[in-house]
């Protein structure tokens, strides 16, 4: 069988499953993964347990959500890695290694697997998870590459569980707005989106310290960061990606220097290199990370400039709706400062959308809006984040899936729909970067 030719009846699964999610999203969330026994908490395993799972479904969902939920089980491939962030979170569950994490399910028996290992992991454990009998919660991506999607699609299927991406940036302030003036009909039928997404060089270089930087383990960070933005537009249009061109290079990082080492704490070059980062000084990721790095020789403060970075570090993306409406998205991971400008064209009128965060000329976190028709700018207003992570957006995603008879009238709960289009945007896009070609969405899940 060839794999970049997934049989998929795709036009079925949307249909289908669009069905399916609109009345899910009327229940409440137990309903979605409830205990097996009733009057209890939701059982909950994690796979991964690296600083992403820490803090978002770590520290903030153990402590805060404890009336709903308790963690069971850890497992990762590190299992100090795992000692270690149970201590963090002042957790007491059992640790389990990799290859034990059917051991795991079968003790410890939870209701939901929480996956947040390696992005290129992903879908072995969601998959396994499915089969084993458990619902899922997932980090993004859901997948890196178009046959992981199809599989995982298959399993949730075959096996009647479900599964769950955490698109937190669905639940921030200023995406709720966007989605608000969207529905309002202002702007009249979308014709085309703008979307840059600028990264400084402390968020940016951050991903090429790490695994992210490759490949083989994030899909790029067209997958890895962008699947994000592209999930956001997907959801705010309410509309499926139909066709994909990308251009994209590594422009800045890996190759692109005269000096190099393995990682920052063993580098001959600390003196002249602006990169250089001494990882030692958190505590939180020298416990993590540094003190566990005779396990499995992960050194999180790898070199920017390893030679063998291959995900894009710029790029430009355009992606074409099947309601007709044409996105032109931007990656930048290099820049002196950090934000996002998005613009939206209608038949009507445009909304202009600017974000600021980690602002060289500023501390202020804020967002700006614009609403302009004939010429005149109707509407400017602007609007901050409320408190917490991600702009008191992590909770909310947690809240809608945790939380008993939590609405979701905005319909932002993600499934596996919307975590596979996502992903297939940027794997597609990739895949136009490597074959010089648009790439139609239907040639990877075949019609």
């Amino acid at each position: 069988m060839d794999q970049n030719k997934i049989n998929l009846d795709r036009r079925s699964f949307v249909r289908v499953n669009a069905k399916a999610a609109a009345l899910l999203s009327l229940a409440p969330s137990f309903a979605l993964a409830a205990p097996k026994k009733e009057g209890a908490r939701l059982r909950v395993a994690m796979v991964g347990t690296g600083i992403r799972s820490l803090r978002a479904w770590g520290i903030e969902l153990v402590e805060p959500y404890k009336e709903y939920m308790e963690m069971v089980g850890l497992c990762d491939i590190n299992e100090k890695r795992a000692k270690n962030f149970g201590e963090i979170v002042g957790l007491d569950a059992k640790i389990y290694p990799a290859d034990k994490f059917d051991g795991m399910v079968a003790e410890q028996k939870p209701d939901m697997v929480l996956v947040t290992t390696t992005d290129s992991a992903h879908s072995e454990y969601i998959i396994r998870a499915m089969e084993l009998g458990c619902d899922v919660i997932s980090e993004k991506p859901i997948a890196i590459d178009e046959v992981q999607c199809q599989n995982i699609l298959d399993a949730e299927k075959k096996y009647g569980k479900k599964v769950y991406v955490g698109f937190n940036v669905r639940y921030m302030n200023d995406s709720v707005e966007m989605k608000r003036v969207l529905d309002s009909g202002a702007l009249g039928k979308i014709i085309s989106i703008e979307f840059q997404e600028y990264l400084d060089t402390d968020h940016g270089a951050s991903y090429f310290r790490r695994w992210h930087g490759k490949n083989k383990y994030s899909g790029s960070l067209f997958v890895h960061k962008s699947s994000h933005h592209f999930d956001l537009v997907n959801w705010l249009l309410d509309a499926d990606p139909i066709q994909v061109s990308a251009m994209g290079s590594v422009s800045f990082y890996g190759s692109n220097n005269d000096f190099r080492g393995k990682n920052c704490r063993n580098c001959n070059y600390t003196d002249q290199c602006d990169f250089y980062w001494d990882i030692t000084k958190n505590e939180t990721l020298k416990k993590l990370y540094v003190d566990c790095e005779d396990v499995d020789q992960y050194y999180r403060d790898g070199c920017v400039w390893d030679e063998k970075i291959d995900s894009p570090d710029s790029g430009s993306v355009l992606v074409q709706y099947d309601n007709g409406a044409y996105l032109n998205y931007t990656l930048n991971a290099y820049l002196p400062y950090e934000g996002q400008s998005i613009s939206f064209s209608g038949e009507n009128g445009r909304l202009d959308v600017r974000i600021y965060y980690n602002q060289p000329w500023s501390d202020e976190v804020k967002t700006e809006f614009r609403l302009t028709k004939d010429k005149k700018t109707l509407k400017a207003w602007t609007i901050s984040p409320d408190v917490g992570a991600h702009g008191g957006a992590d909770k909310r995603v947690k809240d809608n899936l945790f939380k008993p008879n939590t609405e979701d009238a905005n319909g932002q709960r993600a499934g596996s729909r919307a975590g596979v289009l996502s992903s297939l945007v940027g794997i597609a896009a990739l895949k136009s970067i490597q074959q010089g070609k648009a790439i139609k969405i239907d040639d990877l899940i075949t019609l």
